[in-house]
């Protein structure tokens, strides 16, 4: 793909043809030109694909150059440099068949992206007239994907340029023999606008081939997948595949990451080395690395995967309390101990996620119970995006839980009744603590006398036969659907002392936990 940048101004166009590697972008730059003129007299032996020209330059103009120079190349795209005041030049040429602009302060990446847009609209245009060309072009696609996503290497041989043993690739020795080592790897590519983000795995796609000889890339979704051939030394293709995507990065001004699969031996075990390299890439919101393989997280066997009930009452709390400074600080260090446990799966620290916002509905739904209100009809769906890295899951898990607590707030309403509303709820979110009055009191910021009076007017009972009642009713519930021991419902029910918990129990029921527990598997409904 050939390239003529054209301006009077040499600062201009020597500083165009240095600043940028034309060639790694798989553009050959021509001589730039000093004039239109100049330009003019090159277009019919150079032919150039790309035509990028000042708009305003001594003798012809830009939009000249631009009018003539079509003439003689239809196809040929067009890019005009303007400054500030030649912006309505600028549209004018685009009017006239310019299908590009660029200010003269635009940054390199901005005319990496340009340029790369037109390239891309000429090989579209290639393929258009060559039927052969995308129909050979789809091919390939389709038999990349049918041997190496999906396995299915039962339908006709391997196409050619999946094959080990192509040019540029040396062979290894392994086990005495002379054979070829093959390895999958899945590229991510993120740091430009959503906009061009098609335009950017594509530029990402072609600079792989060009810098790794013999490979074979594809684009799949919103991934880069590649095929290349590997030595029996790990980190040295680590090493290979690392120093490649670091010259991406600075060329293309964006942000990659990429997750390898483990090698293997002939092409018909490619598919073995996609399905490693996209379980590797799963870890991606759980690494700092840059490159990672299936090695460094095949043995993880999971870490913690729920919330513990004293989690869940600390949640609670916190959701109680309607601080959110406080909220994002439980929630950083939520994700931050999961992150760190070095058995961490990605099936693991969505499930803990997933088991947060599952605690903190539960807690919803409790409190308003508890306060008489309705509880809302439905939530919304905790669906966090499948690309998102742990900043992001975390901020998604604030804003999930945030909600609940406005949803809970919302619907509190003010005056006196809110106090013992909020204190009976702060109750049902920790009843495995110590709940005194002095206590409650002060988590909701009143003095315990004036709670202590609120409390019997506005429920008709004192504070501490209302909290004697709530842990009666909380064990009954366990014992009703829980194997757990009588010891451990009496735990946490809030009673360490099993005896004084079943004689308190007997006078509230008329019947010991034991009898509780039996008369209500008798009578529970079948299949339930």
């Amino acid at each position: 793909m050939r390239l003529l940048i054209v301006d009077d101004e040499v600062i201009i166009r020597t500083g165009l043809a240095s600043v940028i590697a034309w060639s790694e972008l798989g553009i050959d730059l021509l001589t730039p030109a000093a004039s239109a003129e100049e330009a003019l007299s090159r277009l019919a032996e150079e032919r150039p694909h790309i035509l990028m020209t000042d708009i305003r330059m001594t003798g012809k103009t830009g939009l000249e150059l631009a009018n003539e120079g079509l003439q003689l190349l239809p196809e040929m795209e067009v890019i005009i440099l303007s400054g500030y005041d030649d912006f309505s030049y600028a549209q004018q040429a685009i009017r006239q068949g310019v299908t590009d602009y660029l200010l003269k302060t635009s940054k390199p990446e901005e005319i990496i992206k340009t340029v790369l847009q037109a390239k891309q609209r000429v090989m579209d245009r290639w393929t258009e007239k060559s039927k052969e060309g995308r129909l050979l072009q789809e091919n390939k696609q389709r038999l990349f994907e049918r041997w190496v996503i999906e396995g299915d290497v039962n339908t006709g041989s391997c196409p050619a340029f999946l094959k080990p043993g192509a040019a540029g690739f040396a062979n290894v020795s392994l086990e005495g023999s002379q054979v070829y080592q093959q390895v999958v790897f899945v590229i991510r590519a993120q740091g430009w606008s959503r906009s061009s983000a098609a335009l950017l795995r594509f530029a990402v796609q072609n600079m792989l081939e060009d810098m790794l000889p013999g490979a074979a890339t594809h684009i799949h979704k919103e991934q880069i997948i590649g095929v290349m051939q590997v030595t029996s030394r790990q980190q040295e293709l680590l090493n290979t595949l690392g120093t490649v995507v670091n010259h991406m990065e600075q060329l293309l001004k964006c942000s990659l990451r990429a997750a390898v699969g483990h090698p293997v031996c002939g092409e018909v075990h490619l598919h073995e080395s996609y399905l490693t390299a996209s379980q590797a890439y799963q870890y991606m919101s759980l690494l700092d690395d840059k490159i990672w393989s299936i090695e460094r997280v095949k043995h993880r066997k999971g870490g913690k995967s729920l919330l513990t009930h004293e989690e869940e009452t600390v949640l609670g709390t916190l959701l109680l309390d309607n601080d959110p400074v406080t909220l994002t600080t439980w929630t950083r260090e939520l994700v931050k101990e999961l992150m760190l446990d070095p058995e961490v799966t990605p099936e693991s620290f969505n499930a803990c996620l997933h088991s947060a916002v599952i605690a903190g509905q539960r807690w919803l739904v409790r409190t308003m119970r508890a306060i008489g209100r309705e509880e809302p009809a439905r939530y919304d769906p905790w669906v966090p995006e499948p690309d998102a890295d742990a900043v992001d899951l975390q901020d998604m898990l604030f804003h999930h839980l945030y909600g609940l607590m406005h949803t809970y707030y919302s619907q509190m309403g003010q005056g006196q009744a809110s106090h013992v509303q909020k204190a009976i709820a702060y109750m049902e979110s920790g009843l495995a603590q110590e709940m005194s009055l002095q206590q409650v009191a002060g988590q909701i910021h009143l003095h315990p006398g004036h709670l202590s009076e609120l409390f019997k007017k506005e429920t008709g009972t004192t504070f501490g036969d209302f909290v004697t009642n709530m842990r009666i009713r909380r064990a009954m519930e366990m014992l009703a659907v829980s194997p757990a021991k009588v010891s451990e419902v009496a735990t946490m029910s809030g009673y360490e002392d099993v005896k004084y918990f079943s004689r308190l129990f007997k006078k509230h029921t008329g019947k010991t936990p034991s009898e509780f527990r039996e008369e209500a598997y008798v009578f529970k409904p079948s299949g339930s």
